[in-house]
């Protein structure tokens, strides 16, 4: 870790002063409230090991995520769970903390599968590592998991590593006009079967497939599933689906959006608005003025959860980012956060006010 970065953390942590721990901030609108002095990671930045034949890549904090997908795409690698690149600066430590992902993690699996160690400073300054560089790591508990995703509550990313993995040899899209209830009702019809659907995307009466893997099964699919195949002259498949993957789509220009996630097999919830549907129909974005309790009970009702996803402050404020927690698991939040950042310093508030 850089000699600036360090000692800064430290003067904050001996002064206890709120700490808000912040990369390229392309992630500021996700979460609650922002408290704290700004502790900019960008100055930790660089790739410490990449081992292609290994399958992991270990990065500073602060190392841009473009810089790294760069390195992957040279050796024919990739991040197989595409986490959203909200703006070219955002960073590794960023994605990590944030543990968002992108359309294929219906089929490739979550951030969070893909850690493999992480060393962090925790809030009494003590400098930590946890797993490793490879998957078969059984030394205690699995902390590399539990950060991803906790926004900087539990300590200060330094370096993290990555599983990844080769990039597939053919891909195609493929589009279909159906209803939403339709589409949920054949992506779970097609989810029984050895299809190689990596990634999908509902909207507007519109259902988009990307197939990826083998050319021969790619092919083979194709045939089977009859789609209209989309061209490069019509639409080009990548370009919608990295616009898709970064939030760059018409549909997420909006000044309020939930993200819902729930079952696969939930049906057609009954709110107003626009959705567009994900990952097979587990995750449901939605454009709607109806209350936020009566979103949130949409979503509990088919045992999923909604997150205030993007909102103007003051709903934020009021409604709060995250679906409340049943007691215990809040206080299993609680315990964790007494045990990692005791003072209570690390991004106060980002993830429930009582964090």
């Amino acid at each position: 870790m850089t000699q600036e970065l360090n000692a800064d953390f430290k003067a904050h942590i001996q002064q206890g002063k709120p700490l808000r721990i912040r990369g390229s901030g392309s992630k500021d609108f996700y979460g609650n409230a922002l408290n704290g002095e700004v502790l900019d990671t960008r100055g930790h930045a660089g790739i410490v090991a990449y081992e292609p034949t290994e399958l992991y890549i270990t990065a500073k904090c602060g190392t841009p995520l473009a810089e790294i997908e760069a390195a992957l795409a040279a050796q024919g690698q990739c991040l197989p769970f595409e986490p959203p690149r909200f703006s070219a600066e955002s960073t590794v430590g960023g994605v990590v903390a944030a543990g968002l992902s992108g359309p294929r993690r219906a089929s490739a699996g979550s951030l969070r599968d893909y850690m493999l160690g992480v060393k962090i400073i925790d809030g009494e300054a003590h400098e930590l590592t946890f797993g490793g560089q490879v998957m078969k790591n059984v030394a205690g508990y699995d902390v590399s998991r539990l950060i991803a995703g906790s926004l900087g509550t539990l300590g200060l990313i330094t370096e993290v590593t990555l599983k990844v993995l080769p990039k597939p040899v053919a891909e195609a899209t493929l589009r279909f006009a159906m209803s939403q209830g339709e589409a949920l009702d054949q992506l779970n019809a097609w989810g029984r079967q050895p299809l190689p659907i990596v990634a999908s995307a509902w909207q507007a009466g519109l259902l988009t497939l990307r197939l990826a893997g083998a050319r021969a099964a790619v092919e083979a699919a194709q045939q089977k599933l009859s789609g209209v195949k989309v061209s490069a002259g019509e639409t080009a498949p990548a370009g919608f689906w990295d616009e898709l993957r970064d939030q760059k789509l018409p549909f997420f220009a909006t000044e309020t959006l939930w993200r819902l996630s729930v079952p696969s097999v939930a049906p057609v919830l009954d709110l107003p608005g626009e959705q567009l549907i994900e990952w097979g129909g587990a995750l449901r974005w939605l454009k709607s003025d109806a209350p936020p309790e009566t979103i949130r009970a949409a979503a509990a009702n088919v045992g999923g959860s909604a997150t205030l996803y993007r909102a103007p402050a003051e709903m934020k404020a009021r409604v709060g980012a995250f679906a409340p927690l049943p007691a215990p698991l809040m206080q299993l939040h609680r315990n964790l956060k007494a045990a990692f950042d005791p003072r209570g310093i690390l991004n106060p508030g980002r993830l429930y006010p009582e964090l």
